[in-house]
């Protein structure tokens, strides 16, 4: 029986030793300023140093064994520790600003709103503009999402509709370097901070529906016009924040939908966690089953009935964008 627990207690410990391992070897690969001759020999280092220790673990020597690699995470944990989001890059031009904003009364002005041009995912004409709103107005909250990896995976994006038709849609996306770009695994581990787009929905909807191609869908919400204002402030607060001081993107805790639904959280009490805030090419089912869309139809013909990839491309992107590729989508009834 002792032997039994034992070695249930070391397969345990070697597990733990298993992933601490390929948690520092992935850091140490991914965020080492060196070379990658240098960042071979140092992760592959780590690992080998892994490998022994788990052997060792199952001979005599264990507690020598453990405790090399303790002292070793350990180090890798206080360098990490050390790693700050950068204020300033060679970011690439579409996430180069980051939008501020403040609120005089009624009036919400917005510095650093983007609206550029879009011919190809590389070609586009840069443009960005200082808007005013006026929240009196505020009279809808629309949800985008873009399907860039199959059904589990999308790029979501919250618009805010006025009345008079003029929208503003927000985007929690990863400041990429000029030379970088985008990796799920590389920014579980620091490699790129978070930046919040707000834009006319002709840039930030349109560069997916026409110039890339994506499968976009729209959701069309029932969410209050207070509520609405509460969200929307939000994301003015969490974007001053963010441009006085940077924070890390992360594939899977800080992301375009944890971002969002931390907003959310924070001025809605009942919020329930679902395994959709990760594959979140599934949240519009999970908005459904909480009264958000139109429970007039299935969340299949909502789907249907908001994808607007094809319209978008039929017609173009010109002034009546937000109003074209909104025909024939329903707007769920207000509580």
């Amino acid at each position: 029986m002792f032997k039994f627990i034992k070695g249930i207690f070391t397969g345990a410990v070697a597990l733990a030793v298993l992933l601490a391992t390929i948690w520092a070897v992935l850091a140490l690969w991914y965020r080492l300023p060196f070379e990658p001759l240098g960042r071979v020999v140092l992760a592959g280092g780590f690992a080998l140093l892994g490998i022994a220790v788990i052997a060792g673990l199952f001979r005599r020597g264990a507690l020598r064994a453990l405790t090399t690699i303790t002292l070793a995470l350990a180090a890798v944990i206080l360098w990490w520790s050390t790693l700050t989001p950068p204020a300033t890059g060679n970011w690439a031009p579409d996430v180069t600003r980051q939008v501020t904003g403040k609120v005089e009364g009624d009036i919400l002005t917005l510095a650093g709103v983007r609206n550029f041009n879009w011919e190809t995912p590389e070609e586009f004409a840069e443009n960005w503009e200082t808007r005013s709103y006026d929240l009196t107005k505020l009279a809808t909250t629309d949800l985008f999402m873009s399907y860039w990896a199959g059904p589990q995976m999308a790029h979501m994006i919250v618009s805010f509709g006025f009345e008079g038709g003029e929208h503003i849609a927000w985007s929690v996306e990863v400041r990429r370097q000029a030379d970088g770009g985008f990796s799920p695994i590389a920014d579980l581990f620091k490699s790129n901070t978070l930046v919040l787009i707000a834009a006319d929905e002709r840039d930030l909807v349109g560069t997916r529906t026409n110039a890339r191609g994506e499968d976009v869908q729209l959701f069309r919400t029932n969410v209050r016009p207070d509520t609405s204002r509460d969200l929307l402030l939000k994301y003015v607060d969490t974007a001053n924040s963010l441009a006085a001081r940077p924070q890390w993107y992360n594939s899977l805790t800080t992301n375009c939908t944890t971002v969002v639904m931390a907003l959310i959280r924070s001025f809605a009490e009942d919020v329930p966690l679902d395994w959709r805030l990760l594959a979140n090419g599934y949240l519009p089912d999970y908005a459904w089953e909480q009264g958000v869309l139109d429970q007039s139809q299935s969340i299949g013909d909502l789907r249907a009935l908001g994808s607007i990839t094809a319209i978008a491309q039929a017609h173009g992107i010109g002034p009546d964008y937000s109003a074209m590729i909104r025909d024939g989508v329903p707007t769920a009834a207000q509580n």
